[in-house]
């Protein structure tokens, strides 16, 4: 199995935005392509902000690398995130005044 943490750090007035998003966007379009979610979470970080991530799971970084080909294919899928953006501000609006910090990265198993 293979396991990517996929982290945000976002001010709180654009938690609900974001998190509607997820739901709404980003969500069903990973499932349609094949990522499993295992669960999304997040904390208060300070008065300012809040820690945002998922953890994901595939059958291997192969099939990771190729779900995230398909999605990155989906053009209805980019249109749905370029109307996102817009509608926001844009991309480098939104990546300035919203997103502090944002990683994706891969978990290594402590028990196998």
């Amino acid at each position: 199995m293979f396991y990517r943490r996929k982290f945000y750090l976002v001010k709180k007035e654009f938690v609900e935005t974001f998190n509607d998003h997820f739901k709404h966007t980003n969500l069903p379009n990973q499932l349609k392509h094949g990522s499993r979610l295992v669960g999304r979470w997040m904390k208060d970080h300070d008065e300012e902000t809040v820690e945002i991530f998922a953890i994901w799971e595939y059958d291997s970084h192969e099939d990771y690398v190729r779900i995230e080909t398909s999605i990155r294919n989906d053009e209805d899928h980019l249109k749905r995130i370029r109307d996102w953006y817009e509608e926001h501000g844009g991309r480098e609006f939104v990546a300035k005044e919203y997103i502090i910090e944002m990683k994706n990265e891969e978990l290594e198993s402590t028990v196998w």
